[in-house]
């Protein structure tokens, strides 16, 4: 039998959720299994938090940049120019 479906809006969209959430995810330091109820979750140890957070500081992870689409950049730069002229019209 399929599981039941719950609905949850989600930005202005219905969208169809299975009802059980995961019980376990993979640590994200040495990928051992981490059941949902350790006080550490989702590492599997306060050493493997350590090693993630030393990671952070040290620039080991960045966030990407932006990829930037040439025409979009083009239409937020007339957008821009356009709002900067209807302001100094309205100026006066």
């Amino acid at each position: 039998m399929p599981q039941p479906l719950r609905w949850l809006p989600l930005a202005g969209k219905i969208r169809d959720v299975p009802e059980t959430t995961p019980k376990a995810l993979f640590c994200p330091t040495c990928r051992k299994v981490v059941l949902i109820d350790n006080p550490e979750f989702p590492f599997c140890s306060d050493r493997c938090r350590i090693l993630d957070l030393g990671k952070w500081a040290s620039g080991g992870y960045v966030i990407s940049s932006p990829i930037h689409d040439p025409d979009l950049l083009d239409e937020l730069e007339g957008l821009q120019h356009r709002a900067k002229r209807s302001t100094n019209d309205s100026d006066g």
